[in-house]
């Protein structure tokens, strides 16, 4: 009888568990951030738990998980909302190489090893550093690679310089321009940063994507 409710119960909670990451949307299933995380954690410690303690009802098991899914919700639709809180939350990438070369002060703050560098190139078959103009270390702790082109031409940055209307400074620094400077260009536009939902730059120019664009 014992095996019997072990069964059903792992049966269950394996179509439940579908369910709800299916409700939390394809995001959490194939990016894993630091609330993924700690949600995947928190709903597979309930499930062993409900599991090994077969005389509890199986209601104080699903009643925490679906709060749990609720909450990955709520979560996930104010950092689509809201991009502070999306930061606050995820965190932003972080720039490990620039042109060629290692970003140490970058490397010690995220407390990312060269060993840790070194195991990520490996993985993508890059032997040289030198090969590679830049290099992120993304909030989900993958490393994103821009190799060189062929002749080591210097290519576009590839970060935007406007992101949900918020300047991003450090893009900004790594192009060598200025808030001002992007200002100037924006008023000969008749533009302002709020309305602009996506800028890149690129071969000194700026390419923009407004907000009313995308209604």
């Amino acid at each position: 009888m014992e095996l019997m409710h072990v069964i059903f119960r792992t049966t269950f909670f394996y179509f439940f568990v579908m369910i709800c990451f299916r409700l939390m949307g394809k995001r959490e299933i194939g990016q894993l951030g630091v609330i993924d995380l700690i949600v995947s954690i928190l709903i597979a410690e309930l499930i062993a738990i409900s599991i090994e303690n077969i005389e509890d009802s199986i209601f104080l098991t699903i009643m925490p998980i679906a709060l749990l899914v609720v909450l990955e919700i709520g979560l996930a639709y104010f950092s689509i909302k809201s991009r502070k809180f999306r930061t606050f939350i995820d965190g932003k990438p972080s720039l490990i190489i620039c042109n060629g070369k290692i970003n140490y002060n970058e490397m010690v703050k995220q407390r990312y090893s060269m060993d840790n560098l070194l195991l990520s190139l490996r993985q993508k078959e890059i032997k040289n550093i030198d090969d590679i103009e830049y290099a992120f270390l993304e909030p989900n702790g993958k490393l994103s690679i821009f190799k060189y082109n062929f002749l080591k031409i210097p290519s576009a940055y590839p970060m935007p310089l406007i992101l949900d209307g918020s300047v991003q400074k450090k893009a900004l620094k790594y192009v060598k321009k200025n808030e001002t400077w992007l200002k100037n260009i924006l008023n000969k536009e008749e533009l302002e940063i709020k309305d602009i939902f996506y800028c890149f730059y690129k071969k000194k120019k700026l390419y923009i994507i407004k907000r009313n664009d995308l209604k």
